[in-house]
């Protein structure tokens, strides 16, 4: 987080999965420096950054975003330039210059009028450790059907320009790629914990059929191998299942 002169470290609810986050950053170098912020995004995956991009454009700033077309992983890059009004595309090899020459140059003031808008002051006091229902998140958003991926919380759908985000009143946020990410991921791990649960049943029934073969009681031993195979088969299916390519992991890079 940034203030007047500082950079501080703080235990805030995690965005996007992560803290720290590049969000929440680039928020509070908007509301502190306005148009002297600059906000810089490089490759990537998801969009992390457009979100704190938009919010320095807002309040006067300077966003420049790498090109894309050279960049490792272009999904941060290409999500910016998508929803943001960025003021310089560039291949790596230039956007040392740029920064150079911006920031040797003096700054225009911000207009007057220009005020720092509710939700960005909510974020920002949010990510400083604030309570997220003191900060005044429930004046910016509204009960949605999801629930959060960390703490299984409501998710508030808050509106910010064309886009929709999501936070939940512990103050985990969410843009909508990394909420699919999110869903993903708890699918891919409910899924294996059901193979588990089948797999280790799977065993028991076959030692305790085994066990049961031994002392002659062959009936109860072919049933619990007949379901021990039933359990194996489940399993088998599900894996397939797990090693399918996620529809929401592919959803979410588009």
């Amino acid at each position: 987080m940034i203030e007047p002169g500082v950079v501080r470290v703080t235990k805030g609810p995690r965005e996007n999965r992560f803290r720290p986050a590049i969000d929440p950053l680039f928020r509070s170098a908007a509301q502190i420096y306005g148009p002297g912020a600059i906000g810089l995004i490089l490759t990537g995956g998801l969009d992390d950054g457009t979100d704190g991009l938009w919010a320095i454009k807002q309040l006067g700033g300077t966003a420049i975003v790498q090109d894309p077309l050279e960049a490792l992983f272009p999904s941060m890059p290409q999500n910016a330039i998508d929803h943001v009004t960025v003021d310089h595309i560039l291949p790596l090899a230039e956007i040392a210059p740029m920064l150079v020459r911006l920031t040797s140059a003096p700054v225009e003031p911000a207009p007057p009028a220009l005020d720092v808008p509710e939700l960005l002051q909510v974020e920002v006091k949010i990510a400083m450790e604030h309570n997220p229902i003191d900060a005044g998140l429930e004046r910016i958003g509204k009960p949605s059907r999801f629930a959060c991926p960390e703490c299984h919380g409501v998710l508030l759908e808050l509106k910010e320009g064309m886009r929709t985000k999501f936070r939940c009143h512990t103050g985990h946020a969410y843009s909508v790629a990394s909420l699919l990410a999110a869903i993903g991921e708890g699918i891919e791990e409910s899924l294996w914990t059901a193979i588990r649960a089948l797999e280790e049943g799977q065993l028991l029934m076959t030692r305790m059929a085994e066990h049961l073969q031994a002392n002659h009681d062959t009936e109860s031993a072919e049933q619990l191998m007949d379901r021990a195979a039933e359990a194996r088969k489940q399993s088998d299916v599900i894996r397939q299942l797990v090693m399918q390519r996620d529809p929401l992991s592919e959803a979410s890079k588009s």
